[in-house]
């Protein structure tokens, strides 16, 4: 019997997402850094901002705001450290308002009590949200930037520029991080197919000698129990109905193989009309459960287009590893292959 192929792909997983998601909480964390270290120097008067900070109230809130971006900076280091969390959504939206309350909260103090024009400091929290949310992000922050600082600083002869230029960074900024979004998940599903066809029987869908071998190697030194099963009478349909009718059966005694095992172990297809089943962690008894199932349900009759039906039986050969123990599935495979070739023969003689 030939030697199972161990080479298979790496698993699919979001790692663009998640690469995306770090380098997103990296800027955040040096950018906000950077925002809390110049908002303290100005609110300490040792800043050249620090002549916008001209009342106490405006040095409480630049302090308050260096409180707020320390805490959202938490955030930021909590999603940098679980980005695939189910929790970074949520972590990611409140970062977005927090920035958002800082930032609006300093330019409105600022606007109010100064001369000096600080409404350029919202365009990064439209920027930010853009990454994060994408379009409708962008927009929303733009939304609540303008109406906040239109609202509490009524009559401001800002309020049209900071209108203007805050949409055209939502729009610029949110499409184009909408697209990326949506390359990302192109990208991500054109992964998981190739995967799938990489690791996988295309006729019946089931896990392919590589998919075998790493499920296998996985389970190193534990009990391992393999099955091999070859179907009787299949050569005789095939040749007789065509391959297309032998092409339904196979894909049909892949489905009864998965369900005839449930979630306790792995069926797959080795070629031809060959399957091999891994059952970790079975002894003799869960081994003989088993192949009853498998004979009962494959020996059911199947349908093979046209009106037809077609039965076929299963010889099998069993191969356990005990914990512990070193032999390879291409041992376990052998030994395995030799059971199921003397049980084929005994049923032969028998008819």
């Amino acid at each position: 019997m030939p030697k199972l192929n161990r080479r298979s792909a790496a698993p699919v997983d979001d790692d663009a997402l998640l690469k995306r998601r770090r380098t997103i909480e990296t800027a955040a964390l040096v950018a906000r850094s950077f925002g809390m270290v110049s908002t303290a120097l100005a609110a300490a008067g040792t800043h050249m901002a620090s002549a916008a900070v001209v009342t106490g109230d405006v040095r409480a809130a630049c302090w308050a705001g260096v409180a707020a971006m320390a805490v959202t900076n938490t955030l930021s280091y909590l999603g940098r450290r679980r980005p695939a969390s189910a929790w970074y959504p949520r972590l990611s939206a409140m970062q977005s308002v927090l920035d958002t309350a800082t930032i609006v909260g300093i330019v409105v103090l600022v606007s109010r009590q100064s001369d000096m024009a600080t409404w350029p400091l919202l365009a990064p929290a439209i920027a930010v949200a853009a990454t994060r949310h994408q379009l409708r992000g962008a927009l929303l922050v733009f939304a609540a930037t303008t109406l906040g600082f239109a609202l509490l600083v009524p009559g401001s002869p800002e309020l049209f520029f900071l209108a203007v230029v805050g949409f055209m960074i939502a729009v610029i900024t949110g499409t184009q991080a909408s697209a990326l979004n949506r390359h990302l998940t192109a990208l991500n599903e054109t992964r998981r197919e190739l995967q799938h066809q990489a690791t996988h029987d295309p006729l019946t869908g089931l896990p392919n000698r590589g998919r075998l071998a790493a499920y296998a190697d996985e389970r190193a030194g534990r009990p391992l129990a393999v099955l091999l099963l070859d179907l009787n009478g299949f050569k005789q349909i095939n040749d007789t109905y065509g391959h297309a009718a032998g092409d339904l059966l196979l894909h049909e005694v892949g489905t009864r193989l998965t369900a005839a095992l449930g979630p306790g172990g792995m069926a797959g297809r080795l070629g031809g009309d060959e399957f091999l089943v891994l059952l970790p962690e079975a002894d003799p008894a869960v081994v003989a459960r088993a192949l009853v199932r498998i004979r009962e349900s494959v020996r059911q009759p199947i349908a093979i287009g046209d009106g037809r039906t077609a039965t076929v039986g299963v010889s099998a050969g069993v191969a356990l590893r005990p914990s512990g123990g070193d032999a390879t599935l291409d041992a376990l495979c052998a030994e395995a292959d030799a059971a199921m070739y003397r049980d084929k023969r005994g049923r032969a003689v028998a008819a």
